[in-house]
């Protein structure tokens, strides 16, 4: 067992991310990755087992910000901040850059607000609202939100539609939403789930106290595997070379006790519990920390009948980087549209996550779903559409160890659930990549390592797949380490790969931007009706592709009424009956007009009466407001000389 190595804590500085835009981003201090001197990285948090690792830096990663960007190659979050700053500057009628919230380590998480400044604030405009870089390891995600930002701030004043999306609407992007995760996987053979936060994963009173290790030097955490040669090994092999591949690099999984091999990730049991590297740095979910539908993680459970969430956290929204998110939408209602994306099943993924969609969801909500479903997969490709709790789940129909048909399975406190049910929104939990399998290569209605490793010999050079060799392990004795690249091929694409999948997931996600609901004043009347009263007549339309409230945001609250105002200067109205200007149509005391919710397309009107208790004409402005379907403001004079 390796001597427990503690580490320091940070404490973390929380900012007012309802209303404050933080634009300073000098570094307090120099991190890790940017010590040349260092030849370890360290990552923060008191753990029991080791917290720094020797640095690597993989050909498939640009480290230092070059002249162009290009998407053949992926980028640190440091590179990827670099373009952000040098785009606020380069585009400052359109952008602004900010501070949302610092990471668990201590690391600015940034954010760019796109919009046409001259056109109105962005909180007044319909929004959408895109995310990446969640999970550290799925950093393909961050990628196809750096590829959407470049292509619309490129495209702004040369593609119309571009151009009118980024005068009209506000869009909202954040590409790394978990710096600390992504770049400890980009500077060393660590993987992670989402945050670097000490967590005790297998639940035996050690923090982080069993990480990987790169036994044979290369900088990569590939497999192990183990001929069975002991009785006692031979009770638990449950892996078979797979005869599909005559070269035997295959692995197949079988029952326990019904094969000839045990398998392993790369690495030693550091703390002896007959396990390997099952906790390592990190652990936490932050996709199942979401306050909608949360459950107590592992062991939570006093009854232990009920259901737990592994990796849910402490309580819902423990996690900065989450609590981020949540509570930085929830100060922003203006949006609409949303897709917070990860890595590796080629999938539009949507809610509800717990129920199956037809029992849970408004139907005319479900209609929209589905049409965006069907929207995304005539754009990237992708093999499956649809909810978390029913198409995910069953996607394969049968368990392939059993046989068993798969069924339903519940997923809680996960992202798209809250963007339904809690915040109302058309909200999306995509994931990029395939694991390399291209394609059905065994027609067995199956997309598994096997087409991942044909398809990585025809068309990848086999770059993708390291070749079985023998090596001494401490511990197991003869081992062989080998198998698929699990940051560059399974994980996330080779490098050559990278831009058509970002591509199309972006283009998506500009597509559904492109729905956004949109109110649009169409006309405005004022009519003498007798002496002194007038007639202010208004006629509105929804000119977008999503109604100004799905049925969902109705019922909690998070979209207030479309609502028309005529506000005059204080001194007209003051008085009551003696005002100079009295609006008598509305009756009531509010003289506001509360118009419901504006569907796609539908066309609407209302009108006020308004007495001018004097000759000279008066000004007004007409304020029409839509949470989600934006704001217009239009200055009116009522009266004639």
């Amino acid at each position: 067992m390796k001597h427990f190595i503690l580490s320091i804590t940070c404490s973390i500085a929380l900012l007012n991310i309802g209303h404050a835009q933080n634009n300073s981003f000098q570094s307090e201090k120099l991190w890790p990755e940017q010590d040349e001197k260092a030849t370890n990285y360290t990552v923060k948090g008191e753990r029991h087992g080791q917290s720094f690792f020797k640095k690597h830096q993989f050909p498939e990663v640009q480290y230092e910000a070059g002249d162009n960007l290009a998407f053949d190659i992926y980028h640190t979050p440091d590179v990827m901040y670099h373009w952000y700053k040098k785009w606020a500057e380069q585009y400052p009628e359109i952008t602004e850059l900010y501070e949302v919230a610092k990471s668990f380590e201590g690391r600015p998480i940034l954010q760019m607000t796109i919009t046409n400044k001259k056109t109105g604030k962005h909180t007044d405009k319909p929004a959408a609202y895109f995310e990446g870089g969640r999970h550290g390891g799925e950093v393909t995600s961050s990628e196809s939100v750096l590829w959407l930002t470049q292509h619309l701030l490129e495209n702004y004043g040369k593609d119309p539609a571009i151009t009118k999306l980024i005068d009209t609407k506000t869009i909202y992007v954040r590409p790394q939403n978990n710096p600390d995760g992504s770049t400890m996987y980009l500077f060393t053979e660590q993987r992670n789930r989402s945050t670097v936060r000490p967590y005790d994963v297998d639940r035996d009173g050690l923090m982080d106290e069993d990480p990987e290790e790169d036994l044979n030097g290369d900088g990569i955490i590939h497999s192990m595997r183990k001929k069975a040669v002991t009785e006692e090994e031979k009770e638990k092999a449950n892996y078979i070379i797979d005869p599909r591949d005559p070269k035997g690099r295959l692995m197949k999984r079988v029952f326990e006790g019904q094969g000839d091999w045990l398998m392993y990730s790369e690495g030693i049991d550091n703390d002896g519990d007959g396990k390997y590297n099952e906790d390592g740095i990190g652990g936490l979910d932050l996709h199942r920390n979401y306050p909608e539908n949360w459950r107590p993680d592992s062991g939570g459970d006093m009854t232990g009948r009920g259901y737990t969430q592994w990796g849910a956290g402490e309580y819902p929204l423990s996690e900065i980087e989450t609590r981020s998110t949540v509570l930085w939408l929830l100060s922003h209602p203006n949006i609409s549209v949303v897709n917070s994306l990860d890595t590796r099943v080629p999938m539009h993924l949507r809610p509800p996550s717990t129920s199956s969609s037809e029992e849970s969801m408004f139907p005319s909500d479900l209609e929209l779903y589905k049409k965006f479903d069907a929207m995304g997969v005539s754009i990237t490709g992708y093999p499956w559409a649809g909810d978390v709790y029913e198409t995910y789940s069953t996607r394969y129909k049968v368990n392939r160890l059993t046989g068993d048909p798969l069924k339903p399975n519940p997923l809680f406190g996960h992202g798209p659930d809250f963007g339904y049910f809690y915040y109302g929104a058309m909200w999306y939990g995509d994931e990029l990549w395939n694991n390399g399998a291209m394609k059905d290569y065994d027609g067995n209605g199956i997309y598994d390592d096997y087409d991942a490793l044909r398809w990585d010999d025809e068309e990848n050079g086999s770059n993708g797949f390291k070749e079985w060799e023998k090596f001494e392990h401490p511990q197991l004795g003869e081992v062989e380490i080998g198998g698929f690249h699990p940051k560059f091929f399974s994980q996330n694409g080779p490098a050559w790969q990278l831009e058509g999948w970002i591509k199309k997931q972006s283009l998506f996600n500009l597509a559904m931007a492109m729905e956004l609901p949109q109110i649009e004043l169409e006309d405005i009347k004022v009519k003498t009706i007798a002496e002194g009263q007038y007639e202010v007549s208004v006629s509105w339309i929804n000119s977008g592709g999503l109604p100004v409230a799905l049925e969902q945001a109705k019922r909690v609250k998070i979209v207030q009424e479309d609502r028309i105002m005529l506000d005059f200067e204080k001194e007209l109205t003051k008085g009551y009956e003696n005002a100079i200007v009295q609006i008598t149509s509305p009756a009531l005391y509010d003289k506001t007009i509360y118009t419901g919710y504006t569907n796609a397309g539908e066309k609407k009107s209302a009108s006020f009466i308004v007495k001018v208790n004097q000759k000279e004409p008066v000004k007004a402005k007409l304020k029409l407001l839509s949470t989600r379907g934006g704001y217009v403001e239009k200055e009116i004079t009522i009266g004639s000389n």
